[in-house]
């Protein structure tokens, strides 16, 4: 009896650390600002401060949303 307790106490203690780890990197992620005012929509790695086409696939890059939602 006593080990099932101090196994279910461990697993609540594991699951609970890692639900606080997920919220630390889900901040990190929003506090992120894009780099460039345009972007490719089929590659948001590729980014330029001025209108044009991606390198990748040739598409046009689109205006990124500067409104701050």
């Amino acid at each position: 009896m006593k080990r099932t307790i101090i196994i279910l106490a461990f697993a609540a203690l594991t699951i609970g650390v890692g639900a606080c780890n997920n919220t630390t990197n889900k901040n990190a992620q929003e506090t992120a600002k894009p780099k460039g005012k345009y972007y490719c929509t089929m590659h948001p790695e590729v980014t330029s401060e001025k209108p044009g086409t991606c390198s990748k696939c040739g598409m046009d890059l689109a205006e990124r949303d500067t409104t701050g939602k």
